[in-house]
């Protein structure tokens, strides 16, 4: 994987990815923005949700990010890259040819991020929710996607009239009847991941801490249940007009997560919060294993911060028996090799990260390992699975690059 320009790091080339990558160092130091650099290759931005200009490095024009994937579509790694300039224009490639779309960009690598700003999906606002859900419902459902825009077209159209005050009725019919289709498709599409996600989140949470007993995931649609979406908005048409805005449907949906008839997030400690968090995401990427998609790459920011090291522990087990690829990222080199089941060290790689810099290390050892410059390295790929494997190009290859290679 090649790194050019984004925040500090601004010439990084990681060599012998494996299946867990660990990079350590102090606060500062860059650790965050290389899992930042893994998400915008494959989400096309950062988790962090900063413009582009803020993530490319001060003076500069632009940021490079380039690996090779592997997944079920393709078994031997194929060229990825991405470049975002400064107005926030982007250029994708997948194996040389140009990518009209993020959506497209998406569904070759699927990313999960675990850090601070995950506490949202339990103590932030419902939008939160609806993009955890609709991410996970993007990846099992193909039709998901024209169902969802077309569904935000039609309530863009219908609550712009609506705030006019102004409208001809059948004029707002057209748009009510067509929004009635697509946020029951929503509707639809939701419930049916809802379904096969809550029973996953059980199981991983009575892994990881088998002390909550009775938690579980309550789903609200946007609108009266023993109605369908068309005459949800039939009766509320009223209120629509007078209020400005349509009141009702997917747009209000919201996923509840519970323990003994209370919200979690107002009973959780913040480490019960974090295990909550954790059982969440991994429970989509389970789903996606499951019915035999790409699984997941997650990207895990201070996993031992908030968790004692018994829970870190069930945390890092999980990640392995998912097979997962996973960067993760902590302060000392042993916060994270203790916590890692053992098996054998030949999956995890090891870097440490200083000012920008990023140096291999053994684990288990002190010493930084010493590489050569341009050394090839072989490509770690997982059977099945789908994830960043190593880039065995010369650095000088892409000194000062503002181009994404094929």
């Amino acid at each position: 994987m090649q790194i050019s320009r984004v925040r500090n790091l601004r010439q990084v080339q990681l060599q012998g990815l494996g299946q867990v990558n660990v990079f350590y160092g102090p606060n500062g130091s860059g650790k965050t923005s290389i899992l930042e650099a893994v998400h915008l290759l494959g989400m096309a931005r950062s988790f962090r949700g900063s413009s582009a200009r803020s993530l490319i490095t001060h003076g500069t024009a632009d940021c490079v990010v380039f690996g090779r994937v592997s997944s079920p579509a393709y078994p031997s790694p194929v060229p990825m890259g991405i470049q975002r300039d400064t107005t926030g224009d982007a250029q994708i490639k997948v194996g040389g040819t140009q990518l009209r779309s993020v959506a497209e960009l998406v569904e070759h690598l699927p990313v999960q991020v675990i850090n601070a700003d995950s506490f949202d999906l339990l103590t932030g606002a419902p939008g939160a929710r609806r993009r955890y859900l609709d991410w996970g419902v993007f990846h099992v459902e193909h039709r998901f996607l024209e169902q969802w825009q077309r569904f935000q077209r039609c309530i863009k159209q219908r609550n712009k009239l609506l705030r006019h005050g102004k409208m001809r009725a059948t004029e707002l019919d057209v748009w009510t009847r067509d929004l009635a289709v697509s946020g029951a498709a929503l509707g639809e599409y939701r419930k049916a991941y809802f379904e096969q996600l809550a029973p996953r989140f059980v199981q991983i949470i009575s892994r990881l801490a088998p002390a909550l007993e009775g938690l579980e995931l309550r789903y609200q649609q946007g609108w009266d249940r023993s109605l369908d979406y068309a005459s949800a908005l039939e009766n509320a048409v009223e209120v629509d007009i007078e209020q400005g805005y349509t009141h009702t449907g997917p747009q209000r949906a919201d996923i509840k997560v519970m323990i003994k008839g209370r919200l979690a997030a107002e009973t959780l400690s913040r480490g019960q919060q974090k295990l909550v968090v954790c059982a969440l995401k991994l429970a989509q990427g389970q789903l996606m294993s499951d019915q035999g998609k790409a699984r997941c790459v997650y990207l895990v920011d201070d996993l031992p911060s908030e968790l004692d090291e018994a829970h870190g522990a069930r945390v890092c087990e999980l990640l392995a028996s998912m097979q997962a690829q996973v960067f993760i990222t902590c302060i000392e080199q042993a916060d994270i090799e203790r916590l890692w089941p053992d098996s054998g060290g030949a999956q995890m790689a090891m870097f440490h990260v200083e000012q920008g810099s990023v140096e291999a290390v053994i684990p288990g050892s002190v010493i930084p390992r010493e590489g050569t410059p341009g050394e090839a390295a072989e490509p770690h790929v997982l059977a099945n699975g789908r994830q960043l494997a190593a880039v065995a190009v010369p650095p000088a290859k892409y000194t000062n690059s503002s181009s994404i290679e094929k």
